[in-house]
């Protein structure tokens, strides 16, 4: 194996197909880590990325022209640098991984995350992933439904998992922006994540509906939100018809500076995201970057019990996993994190200790390797 390393690290070239990546989303977080990895391993001068600019970040279809620019780019790209392996980084772009295969005889993987996986896909793109040499999958969760539902074979699809950025617990604090959203002194409970109404399924109503069942017990706390999107508007209405508004802060967009803020800012990180397996409406997280986040600042954190999540998060050790559909349950678990410190601060103790274990850059890195090095070992 060690000789099988060498041999890939001085020679093998990567080309990695990739969407924007432009903004701070999973996959554009989750690209630009394994970009950085790869750079290291192998050599920058042995990496090279194509993405898809930046006017097409939000856009949830591509025209065809912009199908064909991109596709035309990547084969341009394939047959003057002649890459040995293509990564694409989202299942929209296995496609062109295909047809750089059977042009060009060059091997290619697909990075699947999870809702874009999980339901149906078009022919086309079900087809692209199927082929694929290896599928990197984020969570075991996901893997088994590219399996169960794609019949991917299951020699086919590993796990690699997404990791923290440890670049953001270096932020020097700066309480400037939490001092003017006045929680300093209060127990606060933070939720990171858009406010799409496309994504309610991350549990920010649930949290406020269990809100005014928290303030019997914990009076002073604040709900901190952080985030935005086109949910906004219904969610402070919801707070102003539950009675809680004067207890909730949306923040909107924060900066880097200001998000590490805010977790060292609060008690308990919760996001009580729902999982749905629907062929055509897939929910849930397929990962959930940001229990990472706040477990590596050593807060206790309340998570679903079912889906992505519930992989890493271990119950009672790291935090609670409650049923995210019932705010009961969120309820009883906020309540019990702030009325308890000192079990709430041994939670995000042992949290902190097992993210830097198990989730930092560099055991990524040993992942990548381990894949890499998989890989070629079975062409040999």
């Amino acid at each position: 194996m060690p000789y099988i390393f060498a041999l890939f690290q001085s020679t093998m070239k990567v080309l990695v197909l990739a969407p924007s990546l432009d903004g701070y989303g999973g996959v554009q977080r989750y690209t630009t880590t394994l970009l950085r990895a790869l750079g290291e391993l192998l050599g920058a001068e042995k990496v090279r990325v194509l993405a898809l600019p930046t006017k097409h970040q939000k856009s949830r279809r591509l025209s065809l022209k912009s199908k064909w620019q991109f596709t035309l780019q990547a084969l341009k790209a394939a047959w003057q640098w002649r890459p040995d392996l293509v990564i694409c980084t989202h299942v929209g772009l296995a496609p062109v991984g295909w047809l750089l295969r059977m042009l060009g005889r060059c091997p290619y993987w697909v990075v699947a995350y999870g809702i874009e996986v999980w339901g149906a896909l078009p022919l086309w793109k079900r087809n692209a992933l199927c082929k694929a040499e290896r599928v990197l999958a984020v969570s075991a969760f996901t893997r088994e439904r590219i399996i169960s539902r794609h019949q991917v074979p299951p020699e086919r699809v590993a796990i690699l998992p997404s990791t923290l950025d440890d670049r953001l617990l270096t932020i020097l604090p700066d309480g400037e922006r939490l001092t003017r959203l006045a929680v300093n002194g209060h127990p606060v409970v933070l939720t990171v994540g858009r406010l799409a109404a496309s994504e309610r399924y991350k549990g920010h109503e649930v949290i406020l509906q269990a809100l005014p069942a928290v303030l019997t017990k914990v009076p002073d706390a604040v709900y901190l939100v952080v985030g935005d999107g086109d949910d906004r508007a219904r969610l402070e209405g919801l707070a102003q018809q539950l009675g809680v508004r004067n207890h909730v802060i949306f923040t909107g967009q924060v900066t880097e500076t200001e998000l590490a803020a805010c977790y060292r800012a609060c008690e308990v990180f919760a996001l009580p995201a729902q999982t749905v397996l629907d062929d055509h409406a897939p929910k849930g997280e397929g990962f959930g970057i940001v229990f990472l986040e706040a477990m590596a600042f050593g807060k206790p954190v309340i998570g679903p019990n079912y889906g992505a999540p519930a992989e890493f998060i271990r119950h009672g050790e790291h935090g609670l996993l409650v049923d995210p559909k019932s705010p009961d349950e969120v309820a009883e678990a906020i309540i019990t994190l702030l009325t308890q410190p000192e079990r709430a601060r041994r939670m995000g103790e042992a949290g902190r200790a097992w993210v830097m274990q198990e989730f930092s850059y560099e055991r990524f890195k040993e992942r990548l390797v381990e894949v890499l090095g998989l890989r070629m070992a079975d062409s040999q």
